[in-house]
């Protein structure tokens, strides 16, 4: 009887890596996506020693995109109407928000209204980054 058990382990196991085998389970990325996973996956800081230039410390944060943040921080309300958030591409939504004017959809995007935390969910963000990424937004929601 063990070398039954013995025999349908190894033809259990030979179907399995046949059945499996070739297949990584997933799909290729696209470009886009590889960076974006990049990006997500890159640390949020660094230290800095006695003696090092600063600027290394701030290499990290400079030079991002109001469409990177977006891509990384906003997407994920701004694509679905989350919570009432204003959908990125619909002209009716942002046009209603704009007739407050934009100083106050820039300060609501940076202090936080209703559902939306201030700066969304990018706290590390510049007033300035928050500032290009709603620009970003309206650029996509003409």
């Amino acid at each position: 009887m063990s070398q039954l058990r013995v025999f349908g382990l190894v033809i259990f196991t030979l179907i399995t890596v046949v059945a499996c085998g070739g297949q990584n389970g997933s799909a290729e990325l696209t470009d886009n996506q590889k960076n974006l996973v990049a990006e997500r996956l890159a640390p949020h800081g660094s230290v800095v020693m006695a003696g090092q230039a600063v600027v290394s410390a701030v290499a990290s944060v400079v030079g991002r995109t109001g469409e990177s943040i977006y891509a990384s921080n906003c997407q994920a309300c701004h694509n679905y109407g989350v919570a009432g958030a204003p959908k990125t591409g619909d002209v009716a939504a942002w046009a209603d928000r704009l007739t407050k004017g934009i100083e106050t959809v820039y300060a609501n995007a940076i202090n936080g209204i209703g559902g939306m935390p201030a700066k969304g969910t990018c706290m590390d963000c510049s007033d300035d980054e928050i500032i290009a990424t709603i620009d970003y937004m309206l650029e996509n929601s003409q």
